[in-house]
């Protein structure tokens, strides 16, 4: 039998360095909320590969579409060929993008392939060059990607240069002391000290900042943003690499402030675990690039497609965005628990299923416990819980559990976490 710890062996052997892994552990098979290792250990599933199997792991729905797909054909090129689900996708997600502006969309591979092609457009549309992105933000390991982020480590550390035009503005965020009106301040300060409006082509923003930490942008605050970039002729793109498909408890985040983007990014939970990405925008933005200047050899996967259009079936008929907000209901009552009890639980914080506990040291919000925030994760995958950390500080734990997880799994997930919790607290106050 194969074990983790050869796998493990061989991938440091064989496998960049620099491809880091949250665990230890090498998956064998997965169903739903569940996964198995090549020891046949099984563990409950919080991360969903980072958001992308909302449908669950090999939601048979899914698997169904792709086999039918993959008996036609797996690869012809839509530039070369053009294919019928690819159409149909883009028909599928113009009709249900926020806004009632007419959308057209395109299709990549991966997110940040979505996020450099819509700065692409913005350039092209606005004849612009600057573009504006906030502190924490993540939004791929691209050049552009990497200068859009907001998080050094381990993201920029050492890759610079990178390209020139990429503002930064404060997200904010309550919790630290950081409210809207201190990052619209330090847009208007931008405007007056660094750049003038009319060189900026595009902002970008996630609606709740992923690997920031879960930090949910104001409702207000991105009205004021869509006004700014009115104002000002700028595109406002939103990422919905995360946040999207249902996680938030709307098929996309930026719909809890009834905001219309003028282009949207899309990944992750688009195509239930199968590699596709999108740029989704208003028809007259979308239009302005020639023929030849978007696209890519594998760019929209019929594979990719055929999934995303049974994950948008699934979502209706298993009503998953009702079913993220009873998810998210449940963690923060648990959260909020489980707060009173430890001091280290600084905030708790839930858009639907995007749930997160911050973790810190005696209640105190500007003293991050990382170190803790490891420990706990670690301990939770011993006792067959997968979690994921995250946040400029490190020090955030994050629930991303497929939105078709039942209520008996999540609930024993949560008592795992909880008993981590206390019981490592317990073990630093002993040893302090």
């Amino acid at each position: 039998m194969t074990t983790n710890d050869e796998l493990l062996a061989l991938r440091e052997s064989a496998t960049a360095r620099g491809v880091g892994t949250q665990t230890t552990i090498f998956s064998d098979k997965a169903r739903n909320a569940e996964i198995w290792d090549v020891e046949g250990k099984r563990y409950i599933d919080l991360a969903a590969g980072i958001a992308v199997t909302n449908t669950g792991h090999n939601h048979p729905v899914v698997i169904a579409a792709v086999k039918a797909q993959l008996e036609r054909f797996s690869h012809t090129c839509f530039q070369v060929t053009p294919y019928d689900v690819y159409v149909q996708l883009a028909v599928r997600l113009n009709d249900v993008a926020p806004g009632s502006t007419p959308k057209k969309s395109m299709f990549l591979t991966t997110g940040v392939e979505a996020v450099e092609n819509a700065v692409k457009i913005s350039r092209k549309y606005t004849g612009r060059s600057g573009v504006i992105a906030f502190s924490g933000a993540f939004h791929g390991r691209t050049m552009l990607g990497m200068a859009l982020t907001g998080k050094v480590v381990p993201y920029k550390a050492g890759f610079g240069p990178f390209p020139a035009e990429v503002f930064h503005v404060p997200f904010p965020i309550d919790y630290h002391g950081v409210t809207a009106e201190h990052s619209l301040a330090a847009l208007d300060t931008l405007f007056n000290s660094d750049v003038e409006p009319s060189r900026i082509a595009a902002m970008i923003i996630e609606p709740v900042q992923g690997e920031g930490g879960f930090y949910a942008a104001p409702v207000e605050f991105l009205r004021q943003l869509r006004q700014i970039c009115d104002q000002h002729g700028i595109v406002f793109i939103v990422d919905e690499i995360q946040t999207g498909f249902g996680r938030t408890g709307k098929m996309f985040a930026i719909e809890h402030a009834g905001v219309e983007p003028d282009l949207m990014t899309v990944a992750k939970g688009l195509a239930g675990g199968f590699p596709l990405s999108g740029v989704i925008g208003k028809a007259d933005i979308m239009d302005s690039v020639a023929p030849g200047g978007l696209g890519g050899t594998f760019g929209g996967s019929p594979l990719g497609c055929a999934a995303a259009l049974a994950v948008l079936e699934v979502i209706e008929t298993e009503s998953l965005c009702a079913r993220a907000v009873s998810i998210g209901d449940k963690v923060r009552a648990w959260g909020n628990g489980l707060q009173r009890q430890n001091t280290c639980i600084g905030h708790v914080r839930t858009m639907g299923a995007m749930c997160a506990i911050e973790l810190v040291r005696g209640g105190d919000a500007d003293q991050p416990d990382a170190g803790l925030t490891r420990a706990i994760a670690a301990e939770c995958l011993n006792r067959g819980v997968v979690l994921l950390t995250c946040g400029v500080r490190g020090n955030v734990i994050r629930f991303l559990p497929p939105l078709t997880i039942g209520d008996e799994l999540l609930d024993k997930a949560l008592a795992v976490v909880a008993d981590v919790v206390s019981a490592l607290t317990d073990k630093l106050h002993k040893a302090s």
